[in-house]
């Protein structure tokens, strides 16, 4: 498994530089950062602090870098989401409004750009798509793309970090007019939209994997787990996932990307909605449950995999939860234990950050098959509101965003 996970993520990382994208949770979605040189424990007060840049926004989006420019979305004025660009020194370079944000529930912005040559790609809360320069911060080109598509919003807004493969830059409408449609990169213009299999968008961004040479998008909405082709939005197949939300609470709220290795998919959606893990077929025209497993119920923290083990935090209610791994082959559970709280999990060099979403305890952690083992912890103590945001690592940095507030650690050796 080790082996076949070092190939992974090599093709991973090809992808990664040679098509010059950058996005939320790093390598392919999957929460792993290619980095190298960290830290392997802590300092007793946590890493040092070297930026911290107030006034970003209010929002749950992680920031991304691209060379020296920190981009980043939040709600600066009413209710309008704004795009920015920071230096390290924590200067603003610009800001533009790219659409209006969610105001029903949780309004803070909540879409993480995603970078590609020059460009960056982000949707508001309601669902306008834009493209935006990354070196100006002008706007190239915006579409309503909800409302011109017929789309369809799940109850706490459109979450969405835009997908960009070759020249096509992907986004989940729902509703009963389309599920998916793919726009020209560079113009806004369509080239394909999908037929709708009802149900509405769902948290969860959609990811591309490559499946024995073919490449297939990843979608859920709120009904079912889609297979696409990104070449002309054929559906290859679909899964019926809301059968398994049988909990009152979450209905719908497909939370997390799913993630890929070796011809399976897993997903994961907290609410008492158990983990499910498909296997694709050679062809990768069908796929088939090969487990479930009721422990590992992420509620929106994310999962990583690491060397034939999953972990990430489960939902016990809204406001508590516990932390888990799952063999990725079988699906057995190997520990599910207390730690703060539940919250978002990445990784870098082999090891676990982990951020509880309660109080803002940040933890490293080395994976283990056995239990959780914290190597050193620290607490983020600026900011407002539930600490929903994923963490980020680029260049040694440490990235953490409690609300307005982006604090940047020094976690290089």
């Amino acid at each position: 498994m080790k082996s076949g996970f070092a190939i992974l993520f090599l093709l991973f990382t090809i992808r990664l530089f040679s098509q010059e994208v950058v996005e939320w949770r790093g390598v392919n979605r999957s929460g792993l950062y290619n980095e190298t040189g960290l830290l392997k424990e802590w300092p007793e007060p946590g890493p040092e602090l070297i930026q911290k840049i107030e006034g970003v926004g209010k929002g749950f989006s992680q920031a991304i870098v691209v060379g020296q420019t920190i981009f980043i979305t939040g709600i600066k004025q009413d209710t309008t989401d704004i795009l920015s660009a920071f230096n390290f020194n924590g200067e603003l370079l610009w800001e533009t409004p790219y659409g209006r944000s969610w105001t029903r529930s949780y309004i803070d912005s909540r879409s993480t750009p995603t970078y590609s040559k020059g460009k960056l790609y982000v949707s508001s809360g309601t669902g306008q798509l834009s493209c935006v320069d990354a070196k100006s911060g002008n706007t190239l080109w915006k579409i309503d793309a909800v409302k011109n598509y017929s789309g369809e919003i799940h109850k706490h807004g459109d979450a969405e970090a835009p997908l960009v493969e070759g020249n096509l830059v992907f986004y989940v409408t729902g509703g009963e007019i389309n599920t998916m449609v793919a726009f020209n990169k560079d113009t806004g213009k369509q080239v394909w939209k999908t037929k709708s299999l009802g149900g509405t968008k769902s948290y969860a961004s959609p990811t591309l994997i490559n499946h024995q040479g073919q490449e297939i998008v990843l979608v859920q909405t709120a009904d079912n787990l889609i297979g696409v082709n990104p070449l002309n939005g054929e559906i290859l197949w679909s899964y019926n996932l809301m059968q398994y939300h049988t909990h009152e609470s979450g209905k719908g709220a497909q939370t997390n990307p799913p993630l890929y290795f070796n011809g399976d998919i897993l997903v994961t959606s907290g609410y008492n909605h158990p983990a499910l893990m498909f296997s694709l077929s050679d062809d990768g025209r069908s796929i088939q449950l090969k487990w479930k497993n009721e422990d590992l119920d992420t509620h929106h923290g994310g999962v990583v995999l690491l060397d034939g083990n999953v972990y990430g935090s489960n939902w016990q209610n809204n406001a508590n939860g516990k932390w888990a791994s799952v063999n990725w082959e079988t699906g057995a559970t190997n520990w599910e234990q207390d730690w703060e709280n539940k919250g978002s999990v990445i990784s870098a060099e082999g090891l676990l950050y982990l951020y509880e979403e309660k109080r803002g305890n940040v933890a490293l952690a080395e994976p283990s098959p056995d239990s959780l083992k914290i190597i050193s912890t620290f607490k983020v103590d600026a900011g407002n509101g539930p600490h929903w945001v994923h963490p980020a690592i680029y260049n040694g940095r440490l990235f953490i965003r409690h609300g307005d507030v982006l604090m940047i650690y020094n976690i290089k050796e």
